[in-house]
Order: C-alpha cells, then sequence, then structure tokens
C-alpha cells in the first residue's frame, strides 16, 4: 500500500520540503504527497514591510502555488486545519479530513500580543499579506486625511506612526516608513515636520542579535532619517488613538493615529493545538528530536518555525528565521526519503547559519555574515547586495526564472523615487516608443547590407576570403614596409661607415645611420605590441597619417575562430558559399524583424551575435560602431511600440505558458 505525506502550511519550510519530496520521490508511484494551506500562494513574510510601505507592487510578495507545483507529484489542498487526530493519522480541515502516513507540521506562527490590552484589537499587525496590504492603504488613507484637516490636533494625531519592535521586523518596518513619508509629503503638500514616527521597543537596543557595534549604526541611520527611538520601554496599552508607554515605572499617554504591533511571533493556532498531544516549549514550539521527529509521535516531523530544537554544544533554540526553515526543510525531507524507501542514512540536523542582516529601507542595510566562529560585517552596499542575493537563490529553488525576472523588475528596474541601494540608475524611465525610430533604422540598415550581399555575388561566388582577409591586411603591411625601413638603414648605416674618410664623419655618418634604423625599428616593435593587444586599434588599407577617425576599427583575435576559418571555411569555395548564403539570410530577416517589430528581442539578440563574428574576423569600423548599442537598447520591449510585437508576444506567451515542461521548468514571465 502507497504512503501518504500531508504538510500541513506552504511557508518557507513547507513549501521547499514538498518539492524536495517531489524530486526525490518522483519514481514512487504509490506515494501521494499533499500540502494543505488557506491560501492560494506562498508570502514572501520578510518583504512585507516593501508592499506596506510601497516600494514594490503587492504581487512582489506572493507566489502561486499552483504554478510552484505545476508538473509535480504534490496535491494542493487550499483549507484551514483546525485540528489533528494523532491516533487516527487524520489532518481535519474546515472542508475535508486528510489521511496521513507522515505528517510534516509547518505551520508557521503568528504576532503574539504579551496580553497587552488593546494590543489585538486597535494596532496594526504585519505578519501576512493581508496584513501589508491593509497597513499600505492605511497609510495612504491618514495622508489623504491630514492633508484635507484643519484641525491641527487632528491632524498631528493622524500623522503620528508608532511602530512597536525592534527586533528585524519593526526595525525593517519604521525603516521603509521614514524612507516613504518624504514621498507622501511631497505627494501631499505635507511638511515632514508635522510627521511623527516612533520605534518603541523594551529592548536596550534595535535587533539585539547582532553585534552593539551594528545595533548602534541602525540606531543613527534610523535618527538620521527622522525617527524617534524609546528604547527600555514598554507598551502597557492601545487604543483607538492612543497609546500608552511605561518606563521606569512611569506610565506616558500619547495620541497616536496609526499603530504597528511588531513585537514578537509564536506558533500559529494549530501548532498549538497540536501540541496538547505532543511535548511543547516556550512560545508554543514543539520538541524535536535530532532528525526534527516529534518526541511524542515518530510519524510526525515539526520544522522551521514550529520547531523547538537544541543543536548539539549550543545553548539555544534554534531561530525561528528563513534559514533555519530552509536547512530543516532539507533534513526532513532527506530523513523522509530514508523512512518510505528503507534507506539507512538518515541526517542529523546540524544547522549552520550565516548570519543576519536587515535593511533600513531600500538603500541601506547592515549585515553581520560568514561561517560559524568567523562572522564579518558588510558595508551597506554589500550588505544589500547580499540581501538580494540571498533572496534570489530562494527564489530559483521555489520558482526559477519566473520569480526571479519578477523580483529583479520590482526591485530594480521599475523602482521610483531611487528607493535601490542602486538608485534609480537601473528603473526604466524612458518610454518605449522613443525607440521605435532606432529599430526602424538599424532594421534597414541590415536589410541594406544583405541585399547588396547578394547584388555583389555572395550566392554565388566564395567571396569570404578577401572578405575575412581585409582584417590583416593593414598589419601586414606596415609590418612589410617597418621592416624595409629597418633594412635600408642598416645598410645606410653600413655604407657611410665605409665610405668615411676621417674618424669624426665616419663617426657621424654612422650615428645618423643607427638612429634611423633604431627609429624604423621601434616602428616594428610597436606593431608587435598592437598585435599582442590583440590589435585593438588598426587602419585598414591606409597610411596612419592621411586616414579619418571612421577608418579606425575593431578588431578581435581569437585563435581558436581563426583556426576554424583557416581550416574548415576558407579552403573550400562551396562551404564559404553555404557560409555566406548563411549570413545573408540572417542580416535579411534580421532587418525585417526589426523593421516589422516582430520577436524583437531576439532579432536584437542575433544582430549582436553577427557584429561579434564580424570583429573577430572583419573588424568593426567606427562608422558601424552605432549598431552595437543600438541592438543593446532595442534588445527588451522595443517591438511592443509600433510593431507585431504588440500583438504576437502575447499571444505566443498564453501558448507558451501551457506547455508542461515550460511549467515545470518555470521558463516564462508573468
Amino acid at each position: 500500500m502507497g504512503k501518504k505525506i500531508v504538510i500541513v502550511g506552504a511557508g518557507y519550510a513547507g513549501i521547499l520540503t514538498a518539492k524536495k519530496l517531489a524530486k526525490r520521490l518522483k519514481k514512487y508511484d504509490d506515494v501521494k504527497i499533499t500540502i494543505i494551506d488557506k491560501k492560494p500562494f506562498h508570502t514572501m513574510l520578510t518583504e512585507l514591510h516593501e508592499v506596506a510601505a510601497d516600494r514594490v507592487d503587492e504581487d512582489s510578495i506572493k507566489i502561486s502555488l499552483k504554478k510552484v507545483f505545476a508538473g509535480r507529484k504534490v496535491e494542493v489542498k487550499l483549507d484551514t486545519v483546525i485540528s489533528i487526530d494523532f491516533e487516527k493519522k487524520d489532518v481535519i480541515g474546515e472542508l475535508e479530513a486528510y489521511s496521513y502516513d507522515y505528517l510534516v507540521l509547518a505551520a508557521g506562527s503568528k504576532p503574539t500580543f504579551y496580553n497587552t490590552p488593546g494590543a489585538e484589537e486597535f494596532t496594526y499587525k504585519l505578519w501576512s499579506y493581508d496584513d501589508a496590504i491593509i497597513l499600505k492603504e492605511r497609510i495612504l488613507n491618514v495622508f489623504r486625511q491630514a492633508a484635507c484637516e484643519t484641525n491641527k490636533e487632528i491632524r498631528k494625531k493622524l500623522l503620528t506612526f508608532y511602530v512597536v519592535g525592534s527586533g528585524f521586523t519593526g526595525v525593517e518596518m519604521i525603516g521603509e516608513l521614514a524612507e516613504y513619508v518624504p514621498i507622501l509629503c511631497k505627494q501631499f503638500d505635507i511638511d515632514r515636520k508635522d510627521v511623527t514616527l516612533v520605534n518603541v521597543d523594551g529592548l536596550s537596543r534595535p535587533i539585539p542579535n547582532m553585534p552593539e557595534k551594528l545595533s548602534n549604526k541602525v540606531t543613527r541611520r534610523l535618527e538620521k532619517m527622522g525617527v524617534s527611538l524609546s528604547f527600555d520601554t514598554f507598551v502597557s496599552s492601545v487604543g483607538v488613538d492612543f497609546i500608552e508607554l511605561k518606563k521606569n515605572d512611569k506610565i506616558e499617554h500619547h495620541s497616536a493615529g496609526t499603530v504597528i504591533w511588531a513585537a514578537g511571533i509564536q506558533c500559529c493556532d494549530i501548532t498549538g493545538e497540536a501540541g496538547k498531544c505532543l511535548e511543547t516549549q516556550r512560545g508554543g514550539r514543539i520538541q524535536v528530536d535530532q532528525y526534527l521527529k516529534s518526541t511524542k509521535a515518530d510519524d510526525v516531523y515539526v520544522i522551521g518555525d514550529n520547531m523547538y530544537f537544541v543543536p548539539e554544544g549550543d545553548k539555544f533554540p534554534v531561530p525561528q528565521m528563513v534559514e533555519n526553515c530552509e536547512q530543516s526543510a532539507d533534513t526532513a525531507a532527506h530523513n523522509l526519503v530514508c523512512e518510505i524507501t528503507g534507506k539507512k542514512d538518515k541526517k542529523i540536523y546540524k544547522p549552520a547559519f550565516h548570519g543576519v542582516m536587515v535593511s533600513i529601507g531600500g538603500r541601506y542595510a547592515v549585515a553581520h555574515v560568514g561561517l560559524p566562529n568567523h562572522f564579518f560585517s558588510l558595508a551597506s552596499f554589500f550588505a544589500m547586495f547580499a540581501k538580494h542575493f540571498i533572496n534570489i537563490i530562494y527564489f530559483v529553488q521555489v520558482l526559477g526564472w519566473n520569480k526571479v525576472f519578477s523580483y529583479m523588475k520590482h526591485e530594480f528596474f521599475t523602482i521610483r523615487n531611487c528607493r535601490s541601494f542602486v538608485g534609480g540608475h537601473f528603473s526604466n524611465r524612458t518610454p518605449s516608443f522613443l525607440l521605435a525610430p532606432l529599430r526602424v533604422w538599424l532594421g534597414a540598415v541590415w536589410l541594406f547590407e544583405g541585399i547588396m550581399k547578394i547584388v555583389e555575388g555572395w550566392f554565388v561566388n566564395p567571396m569570404l576570403t578577401n572578405f575575412f582577409g581585409g582584417a590583416n591586411s593593414w598589419y601586414n603591411s606596415i609590418l612589410n614596409t617597418a621592416v624595409a625601413e629597418s633594412t635600408d638603414a642598416v645598410t645606410s648605416a653600413t655604407g657611410a661607415a665605409a665610405q668615411a674618410t676621417d674618424a669624426v664623419s665616419a663617426a657621424t655618418g654612422a650615428s645618423d645611420a643607427v638612429a634611423t634604423a633604431a627609429t624604423a625599428a621601434g616602428k616594428v616593435l610597436m606593431n608587435f605590441d598592437i598585435l599582442g593587444l590583440i590589435r585593438i586599434i588598426f587602419v585598414s588599407g591606409k597610411d596612419l597619417a592621411s586616414s579619418t577617425i571612421s577608418d579606425y576599427a575593431f578588431k578581435l583575435d581569437i585563435p581558436m575562430m581563426n583556426w576554424f576559418l583557416d581550416k574548415f571555411i576558407l579552403p573550400y569555395d562551396g562551404v564559404q558559399i553555404a557560409m555566406q548564403i548563411f549570413i545573408v539570410v540572417a542580416e535579411i530577416l534580421v532587418g525585417l524583424a526589426l523593421l516589422g517589430g516582430l520577436f524583437t528581442s531576439p532579432a536584437a539578440a542575433f544582430s549582436l551575435i553577427l557584429q561579434f563574428m564580424f570583429v573577430c574576423t572583419t573588424g568593426l569600423y567606427l562608422g558601424t560602431f552605432w549598431m552595437i548599442f543600438a541592438g543593446v537598447a532595442v534588445l527588451i520591449g522595443a517591438g511592443r511600440t509600433f510593431g507585431l510585437d504588440y500583438y504576437a508576444i502575447p499571444a505566443l506567451k498564453k501558448v507558451w505558458k501551457k506547455l508542461p515542461l515550460i511549467r515545470k521548468l518555470y521558463l516564462y514571465n508573468d
């Protein structure tokens, strides 16, 4: 009888476990893998603040489960799990029950409010996709209201924001908000001084997981952005329009239009429910053994935020962070495969965490990274680079090219107000219709080049010997000239010495002759240097003094290509003609495609390949250098404006995305 694996939760740990199991058990038809989540998408919880402060589009933080598991033996069930019967081995949801042989509990976490009066009812949270959308609308709406509010007290309250918590979520949220506020102030004509931003925490410094030096950098950055920091301060209560803070046994009442709660997490409801039958620890986390099995149920694996495990040699349990989710998913999947296939090489969970990083807005970050016992700090630019790089690595695992492309688009290519660590330098701002004339002209030139080659007889006569040989003619001629001048100079020196009538005249004549010889020899050496530097700049068939700038050309001397041409192309007339036909047809097709704006991207890419071939064989003159840059300019999107791609690409994408192999490999863009 086949085995049933049920995974509860499609968060970081659950989604990776399901994918790894599907890959390693794809040959076992009797194994059924089911993943259950109440949402049809996986949410990037670490990026919620970017949506809440309107830096990226809301779609950028969610990943469709249907797309993730396309072409894989994983059944996705949209349901809310309300209980688990460990004796009957049933997961009970609101819609149906799911029997299992092995259960993976990866249900994630939820905010904890520490029994603070009013905190759950009157604060905005940041722990789900819905939370981010609600908070985004709230921030925008209070600025709209404040712009029209004439009562100063009400206006001040509307523009007062408190973020409770100085951990990763709290710091990233207040930092993102501080970066967003000046943009909103400009949009709604509000003085920045009218906006109050406060970060509150009972901790003595922000991000205690980091060294104190980095915490101080975070403090300075937030203060520079206009954030008031209140540490060693506890929230005693929250109301509709106020927050009460307790510091040194003194309670202060403050008006607050928006209070954002980011002060900690605990295991979600279903984990708490399951914990009644399993061994639990602080925060409702479930105790597991070294193989990540529950200590009370041999068929239950617990991973990610739900697990409580102290690695050998450590004093503290594994942190509730993404890297623990990723590593525990790999260990749990491996051990499950061993149980199902009967293998004996189970893994003991030995996490190796590589540090932590926190972004403060889109342009600044701090990071403490490395290997165990060998950690170091990164400067802001490299910290942000590391953050994006790690996200991309995760996306490669989950949704491949599809999500990587989407992420880069949201984070770099469509970013506004320079809210990126590379500023706005990669953001696409030029209207694409301005590229249409360039595309048409480039296509016309390629078409003209192809037609002229037909007129010159490229379809019937071998032309490549002279065509490819022109690049070396200048070098050979100038080299021969220099050698001749050197020979003449040496002969002149010998004659001068023989005909001299006295020592002085002989010495003078010889000296002049030797100088002439040295000059000529210098020309030879100069040209050898040019050859050694891949003959970068040369003048074709003309004297240097009489040349114009359009005569200069760039050539890459690649031995492998030269060898291929000399051995397989140039010696055979038939092969030459076939190669010529290919070049001519390619030029004409590229020209027509660019003129019509049809398949513009592949046409522009192929035009660059043709230019590279010419650079390596004939040399590329400055008069045609513009074609390289034009090819780069029209490479992406130029055909959608006044071109056939406007109709063709959307139609092709619909068909392309439906191909099973393409969906499985994620080789498409949404």
